[in-house]
C-alpha cells in the first residue's frame, strides 16, 4: 500500500476521472502554480475537467476528503487569483472550450468556460452579432476567467462589463451540487440574482461550467481618433470635454509618458503618437452618425483641446492597428525587463489628474518607475509599479509600501482597489478597508453557506477578514 498522500490522491482521482483527466507531471504542476503575477505555489495534482459531471465528481470527492480545490481558466490573471496557495487540486477548465450554441435569433451564445474571449467575439461577428466585453488579453483569456473577475476592458464605457452580458450560468458547488440559474431570456426576475452572486466571485463560491451570454447586433461602422497631448492634464481635460459635449464613445483610453516611451522602445517611435500623453477614442454605430461624430470630435480635439497630433482611422484595418498598439502597452512595459505590478484601481473620473500626479510623486519618492494607462472614460486606470527585482527584500519592501500608499489614497478618494482584475492574493490585505463592515460580514456568511469547509480557492481575499 502506498502511504504517500500525493500518490494516493493521484491514484484515487485517476480511478474517479480517468488517466487523461489527471496529472502530476512536473510541467503541469509548474504551469498551474502561478498566473501573470509573481506569486507561485504548486498543486499536488492537476485535473483537466472535460464536462460538468467530472467537475461535480471531483468537488464531491474533495469535499468529503477535505482537499483544497483551486479553479483555473487560462491563467492570464494579474492578482494570483488561481495560485493554489494550499496545494491540493488545481482544477483546469481549459479543455471545456466549446461554443455550444450561437443563436442570433435569441440574441445569445452558450459557451463553456474554457472558450477564449476573442474566439467568441470572432464567431459572433461572423454571424453579424457582437459580444462587447473586451479585456486587453482577449486573445488569451477565457470566458470562465472573465466570469470570475467580472472582466471589463476598453469598451465597457459604452457597453458595460461581463456581468451585463451574462443571462444564465451553470455552476458546481463545493459539495458537488449542480446549479443552473437564468437562461436564454433577456429579462428574468425570478428569485434572487444568483448570476450576480457568481460573476466576480473569483472562484470562491462555485465552479462555473457553462455560460449563456447576451449578444447584440454588431455595429456596422466604426472609427477611431488617436490624439497626442503635451501633458497628461490636457488629455484628461479632453476626456471631460468630450463626455460633457454629449458624446459617449465606445472606448476612451488614456496613456502617460512612461508607457508611451516604453511603447516607442518596443514598437518603434514611428508607431507611437507624439506628445507626453495619449488619448484613444473609438466611435461605432451607423455609418452616417459615425462619420459625423468623427469629424466633429476631430475638430474639437484639434482646434479647442490643444492636441499636438490627431490621426483618424476609418477602415477596420486602420482601427485594428490602433487597438493593437493599445493592447500591447502591457507587453511594452514587460519588455523593459522590470517586474510589472499591474494595479487596476478606479477613481471618480474627476480624480484622473490627481491619480497620475500622486503616481508621479510616488515615483520620485520611492525610485520605482510608475506607468499609468487605461480606461479614462470610467476612471479605471492601470497604475503599474515597475520594480527591478521583487526577489530583493529591500526593493520588495519599498514596492509594498508604495502599493499601500496607493490603495489607501484611492480608498480615501472614494475609489475602488480593483475594477476588473479582482482581489486575489495581490490586493487581499486592503480588502477589509475597501468594503463596508456589513458587506464584509455578508461575504463571510455567503462563503460559509456555500463552502463551509473553505476548500474552494482557499487563501485568497476572504482570509483577510479573519
Amino acid at each position: 500500500m502506498d502511504n504517500n498522500p500525493v500518490n494516493s490522491l493521484l491514484e484515487n482521482l485517476t480511478s474517479l476521472l480517468g488517466e487523461e483527466a489527471v496529472s502530476a507531471a512536473a510541467e503541469d504542476l509548474a504551469t498551474h502554480s502561478t498566473d501573470k503575477w509573481f506569486a507561485s505555489n504548486p498543486p499536488e495534482v492537476v485535473v483537466f475537467a472535460r464536462n460538468t459531471e467530472e467537475v461535480s465528481k471531483l468537488l464531491t470527492y474533495c469535499n468529503e476528503h477535505d482537499i483544497p480545490v483551486t479553479p483555473r481558466g487560462a491563467g492570464i490573471g494579474y492578482v494570483g487569483g488561481c495560485v493554489p496557495v494550499q496545494g491540493g487540486v488545481a482544477l483546469s477548465l481549459a479543455k471545456m472550450d466549446q461554443i455550444i450554441d450561437l443563436a442570433p435569433e435569441d440574441g445569445v451564445a452558450v459557451v463553456q468556460p474554457g472558450v477564449i474571449t476573442g474566439h467568441l467575439q470572432a464567431a459572433a461577428k461572423e454571424r453579424g452579432w457582437f459580444y462587447p466585453p473586451d479585456p486587453a488579453s482577449l486573445k488569451e483569456c477565457s470566458i470562465g476567467g472573465n466570469i470570475a473577475t467580472n472582466a471589463g476592458g476598453p469598451r465597457c464605457l459604452k457597453y458595460g462589463v461581463t456581468r451585463h452580458y451574462v443571462l444564465g450560468l451553470e455552476a458546481v458547488l463545493m459539495d458537488g451540487t449542480i446549479v443552473r440559474t437564468g437562461g436564454r431570456c433577456h429579462k428574468n426576475k425570478t428569485g434572487f440574482d444568483l448570476i450576480g452572486l457568481f460573476v466576480g466571485s473569483e472562484g470562491l463560491l462555485g465552479v462555473v461550467t457553462e455560460i449563456t451570454v447576451r449578444l447584440i447586433p454588431h455595429p456596422p461602422s466604426r472609427a477611431m481618433l488617436s490624439s497626442g497631448f503635451a501633458t497628461f492634464p490636457e488629455a484628461a481635460n479632453a476626456v471631460q470635454r468630450i463626455l460633457g459635449a454629449g458624446y459617449l464613445p465606445a472606448a476612451l483610453e488614456i496613456t502617460d509618458q512612461f508607457t508611451l516611451e516604453a511603447a516607442r522602445n518596443y514598437k518603434g517611435a514611428e508607431m507611437v503618437p507624439d506628445g507626453q500623453a495619449h488619448l484613444l477614442l473609438e466611435l461605432d454605430g451607423q455609418p452616417g452618425s459615425v462619420a459625423s461624430e468623427t469629424a466633429t470630435l476631430e475638430a474639437l480635439i484639434r482646434d479647442e483641446l490643444n492636441a499636438v497630433s490627431v490621426a483618424t482611422a476609418t477602415t477596420p484595418e486602420e482601427c485594428d492597428a490602433l487597438w493593437e498598439l493599445r493592447r500591447e502597452f502591457s507587453y511594452s512595459l514587460r519588455a523593459t525587463g522590470l517586474t510589472k505590478l499591474n494595479e487596476d484601481v478606479v477613481v471618480p473620473r474627476s480624480r484622473l489628474v490627481d491619480l497620475v500626479a500622486f503616481a508621479s510623486a510616488l515615483q520620485k519618492e520611492t525610485g520605482i518607475a510608475v506607468a499609468c494607462f487605461g480606461h479614462a472614460g470610467d476612471g479605471n486606470i492601470h497604475v503599474n509599479l515597475m520594480v527591478e527585482d521583487m526577489d530583493d527584500p529591500a526593493q520588495r519592501e519599498t514596492a509594498e509600501a508604495a502599493l499601500d500608499r496607493l490603495f489607501r489614497q484611492v480608498i480615501a478618494w472614494g475609489g475602488a482597489i480593483t475594477g476588473e482584475h479582482g482581489v486575489g492574493i495581490a490586493k487581499s490585505r486592503w480588502f477589509p478597508d475597501a468594503i463596508d463592515p456589513g458587506a464584509a460580514q455578508l461575504h463571510q456568511r455567503l462563503k460559509k453557506a456555500l463552502d463551509p469547509k473553505a476548500l474552494l480557492n482557499p487563501g485568497k481575499f476572504l482570509d483577510a477578514l479573519e
